[in-house]
């Protein structure tokens, strides 16, 4: 396990103060705000330490309210909705500065057969084929990217090893293709066999890139370049099948729409040997610049 890997981890290893109300912290010294997936991820396991552990989480749902801040403790808040035969409710609150900055609601369940289909997986190279992250953003250093964007997304990034399939949204400015993006990805380190966990660190990375098949088809950078305003509004996934977030997964993304000032990015999330793990919807903001 790398350095940043076990950084991460302990951000994900809450504090509980009290019954039902745990504490979390972020790190940074280059991002200005906390990272949704990271919000998301430790309200996650918050709702996780007070489910039954013979329950998976199967779904959640999911507003970012206001910005977090890097440099104060979030306070998760958890309400007990409902603990059925089969399924348990769950809802979180996190809190900065006395204020709500997100909230959540999951759902868990308990294991049962059924019927069982999915969609096919795409097409796509093997992940040792790509460049790593650090190999490819220093690539776009000063030419496209300033020094500190870089600096941003390699902090943002370290636990993970994200691959681009395609070149990445920055690289194509000025031309528009295809509304559609892959990404394989993986834990930059073996992690142990709670199945919570490989769903928070999902869930953690899944809002890194879903938002880019937005900027693809416009030709935008997005924040990474600044032809675009934007910030997650919505977050919401379901989780299929058993994976594990330190074995390759590719995240398949694509853009049905965007108007009125905001964008949707649609993914689904397969195993390396085919199968459908995870389905992710969100919305954000995309706003113009004005000039």
């Amino acid at each position: 396990m790398n350095s940043e890997l076990d950084t991460l981890l302990g951000l994900l290893d809450l504090e509980r103060i009290e019954q039902d109300i745990f504490r979390g912290a972020s790190h940074s010294s280059v991002v200005p705000r906390v990272f949704g997936g990271q919000v998301a991820a430790q309200a996650l396991v918050a709702a996780g330490r007070t489910v039954p552990g013979d329950r998976a989480a199967h779904s959640l749902h999911s507003y970012f309210l206001r910005p977090g801040d890097p440099g104060a403790p979030i306070v998760y808040t958890v309400d007990r909705i409902r603990d059925g035969r089969s399924f348990t409710t769950r809802r979180v609150v996190a809190v900065q500065h006395g204020q709500p900055i997100f909230h959540l609601s999951t759902s868990f369940q308990q294991h049962e057969e059924g019927l069982d289909h999915q969609a096919e997986m795409p097409a796509a190279p093997d992940p040792e084929s790509l460049p790593s992250g650090t190999e490819l953003l220093p690539r776009y250093a000063d030419s496209v990217l300033d020094q500190s964007v870089v600096d941003r997304l390699l902090e943002v990034r370290a636990a993970v090893d994200l691959r681009y399939v395609q070149e990445p949204p920055w690289a194509t400015v000025g031309r528009p293709r295809e509304a559609r993006s892959q990404v394989w990805f993986r834990t930059n380190g073996k992690l142990a066999d709670d199945p919570l966990l490989h769903v928070c660190l999902a869930t953690y990375v899944s809002d890194m890139t879903l938002l880019d098949s937005v900027l693809l088809a416009h030709g935008r950078g997005g924040w990474a370049v600044g032809d675009i305003v934007g910030a997650s509004l919505d977050h919401a996934m379901w989780f299929h099948r058993p994976f594990r977030a330190d074995e390759w997964l590719l995240y398949d993304q694509e853009s049905p729409s965007s108007s009125g000032g905001r964008g949707l990015g649609q993914a689904r999330i397969y195993t390396r040997d085919g199968r459908l793990a995870i389905s992710v919807i969100q919305e954000g903001v995309m706003r113009v610049p004005r000039t």
